[in-house]
């Protein structure tokens, strides 16, 4: 069988501050072969560095989300009003965990508006400036967008995103707008929300999304599947997205967990 490649998780958040290591180091006995732990703030960032040095199946992406842009904005507008060669640059910050060896990613970074904060200017710009570290790093984006897809959209097509390539995020759109995605070449999460009885939208998606472009992401301790829904997720509950996912396409698990493996290896650029 197959092993499982969670390529969005959150193992460095205080949900897991019980019992992390015992869960992480059940996750390689349970078929979770992979998983890539992703950076939300700079504190995050830091910590998912530390987590891909302490296990060799974790790798790590390395970005700020868009509710969390205010600290990267009130970080900058500090350094400069200290006009201090010292002052801590807040991109330079991130450069610099981008070039671990085990940084596979930039992310997750774009845009959430079901919130007012930060302001949409903000989010924008940071938005951009981490899509240009991506280029700059050559590395893909993970991208997660909220009732923004036009936006999103805009944005990525002005930064010639699909030269970047990437994951959009727990995609929620519809399958008319994963077009647009497809058409810049980038790949789908796909998690919890799919078991979902009220999930039409992403159900008509991930029937449409071709399986070549689908990844599994948990984007754990948020959005459990079905019968845990509501719970603390984690990789370990991938299975029943597997098996909702092989329903949608009509093919069998094992023909998901292999072409989810393989899009995940293609996604981050690992050769095995």
């Amino acid at each position: 069988m197959t092993a499982i490649f969670d390529t969005h998780a959150h193992y460095d958040d205080k949900a897991f501050d019980g019992d992390r290591e015992a869960l992480l180091a059940a996750l390689p006995r349970s078929g979770i072969a992979r998983v890539v732990n992703i950076g939300a703030s700079l504190a995050s960032c830091k910590r998912t560095v530390a987590l891909m040095e302490k296990y060799d199946y974790i790798y790590g992406a390395i970005g700020v989300h868009p509710s969390e842009t205010a600290e990267l904005e009130g970080q900058s507008l500090n350094a400069r009003e200290q006009q201090s060669p010292e002052a801590p640059d807040v991109l330079e910050q991130l450069r610099a965990m981008c070039r671990h060896e085990k940084c596979v990613a930039v992310g997750e970074i774009g845009l959430d508006y079901y919130w007012d904060e930060p302001a949409r200017e903000i989010q924008k710009k940071w938005f951009v400036r981490q899509l240009q570290l991506a280029r700059e790093c050559a590395l893909p984006v993970v991208i997660h967008s909220r009732d923004a897809a036009r936006d999103t959209a805009d944005i990525m097509e002005a930064e010639k995103a699909g030269e970047i390539g990437g994951v959009i995020h727990c995609y929620s759109y519809t399958k008319e707008t994963a077009r647009t995605f497809l058409d810049m070449g980038f790949f789908f999460g796909i998690g919890g929300v799919l078991t979902f009885q009220n999930a039409r939208k992403l159900k008509e998606a991930a029937e449409y999304i071709p399986m070549d472009r689908i990844v599994l992401e948990t984007d754990c301790p948020y959005l459990a599947p079905v019968p845990f829904r509501g719970k603390r997720n984690s990789s370990l509950n991938l299975p029943y997205v597997v098996s909702a996912l092989a329903q949608i396409k009509g093919i069998s698990e094992e023909e998901v967990r292999r072409a989810a493996w393989e899009n995940g290896l293609r996604l981050y650029r690992m050769d095995v």
